[in-house]
């Protein structure tokens, strides 16, 4: 577990207030001295989502990284990350003891739907920023509602949409199974989908939920099996995921199974469910994959590979989740750079909220982050992506997602 780590510091300039000064003395800016820039965190580097502790441990080591590159106007950060279980209480209270207790410059990069849900009003009412939070969940682009908040990758009602056209496209009678974790997480696929099935949905679509706290998803699956599904979309985190593939395979159910994209790691979830046992499951991708051989020369995955090798060398070469660590990061890092001297919360949200084509070397191609103060969603691309047994295989064209 990691509690606190020392890593970044960058540069811009430009006010997210308009009456807030273009620079702004460390003295007077929260979280800012005359040598580091804190940054808070929340991960779950345990309970049942303690497969995405790894992520914090990339998100550290890539500022670590940026610090020994020399920071960022003579600056570094200094990176405090708590764990919270992936419980929305926890999540609360290390949030509080950041910015009440660390005073935190800003929130970055903490993950999950339900924790972040949790810490959102109280986030915006104190105007912290919350950077590119880890979890999909549409409601992360609604800017008016909480302006000190954005997104990171792809919204999960976005995907939803596009395994919903797959499906009728392949399946245009299919009866759909739909597993999902019981909060809103798992509710913006449902809306997503229903957004394409409209009118069809009752006939087409069985749902049955899980719960974070539940041992297993054995009851839910056999439900599905039992009502005929001959697709089932598993909307799942990793240890939900990887039971779901291991007791699909058990059952001999052959449907046409799909599944969410936060779930895709070969090392926390392929690997565990048995690999075999996933031949043929549709997902889809923004980044680029670690086992795939067609990035095996690419330089972008090279730069992760070198970093991987010096600044977390015990971390898993075949986990997404460390790809997805050092892009977001170097997303961040960005967003510092362009700070200049002023890493006041108003400029690093302006900051935030202005990425033009930023190109992440871990993005597939074609993929560009861009932002504003009307677009809280940076990345709006999808690829389509089939389980071969020993990596995703993508297919298709990127597809543009259509949420707001």
């Amino acid at each position: 577990m990691i509690q606190r780590r020392s890593i970044v510091k960058l540069a811009a300039t430009a006010a997210f207030v308009p009456a807030a000064p273009a620079i702004v003395r460390a003295a007077e800016t929260v979280g800012v001295t005359a040598t580091e820039i804190r940054i808070g965190n929340t991960m779950p580097y345990s309970g049942p989502a303690s497969a995405y502790g790894t992520i914090g441990k990339a998100d550290a080591a890539t500022f670590q990284m940026a610090n020994d590159a020399g920071g960022f106007a003579g600056r570094k950060v200094n990176f405090i990350s708590y764990d919270d279980g992936y419980s929305p209480p926890k999540t609360v209270e290390q949030v509080r003891r950041l910015i009440e207790e660390d005073k935190v410059a800003c929130l970055y990069h903490t993950l999950g739907t339900p924790p972040n849900s949790a810490i959102v009003k109280y986030v915006n009412q104190k105007k912290v920023p919350h950077l590119f939070v880890a979890t999909g969940a549409d409601k992360w682009g609604e800017y008016k509602e909480h302006p000190w908040t954005i997104g990171w990758q792809p919204s999960y009602v976005t995907e939803a949409q596009v395994y919903a056209k797959y499906i009728l496209a392949q399946k245009p009678d299919a009866k759909i199974g739909l597993l999902y974790q019981n909060d809103d997480f798992g509710k913006d696929y449902l809306n997503g989908m229903r957004d394409v099935l409209q009118g069809r949905w009752d006939k087409m679509v069985t749902t049955t939920s899980y719960e974070v706290t539940d041992p297993t998803v054995d009851s839910q699956l056999v439900s599905l099996q039992g009502a005929g599904c001959d697709v089932l979309v598993t909307v799942a985190t990793p240890k939900f995921a990887a039971q779901s593939i291991r007791k699909v395979s058990d059952m001999n159910w052959k449907p046409l199974h799909v599944l969410t994209n936060v779930s895709v790691s070969v090392g926390s979830v392929m690997l565990p469910a048995g690999p075999e046992k996933a031949i043929g499951i549709i997902s889809s991708a923004y980044g680029k994959d670690p086992t795939d051989p067609a990035f095996n020369n690419d330089p972008g995955m090279n730069g992760w590979r070198a970093f991987m090798a010096k600044y977390y060398p015990d971390g898993d070469l075949k986990d997404a989740g460390n790809v997805v660590g050092y892009g977001v990061t170097l997303t961040m890092i960005e967003v510092l750079k362009q700070c200049g001297n002023d890493f006041s919360r108003e400029n690093i949200m302006q900051q935030a909220v202005s990425l033009k084509d930023y190109d992440c070397p871990i993005l597939l191609p074609g993929i560009k982050i861009n932002t504003s103060r009307t677009n809280y969603h940076p990345i709006r691309q999808l690829q389509l992506q089939r389980w071969t047994g020993k990596t995703w295989e993508r297919f298709g064209d990127i597809i543009e997602g259509v949420s707001t």
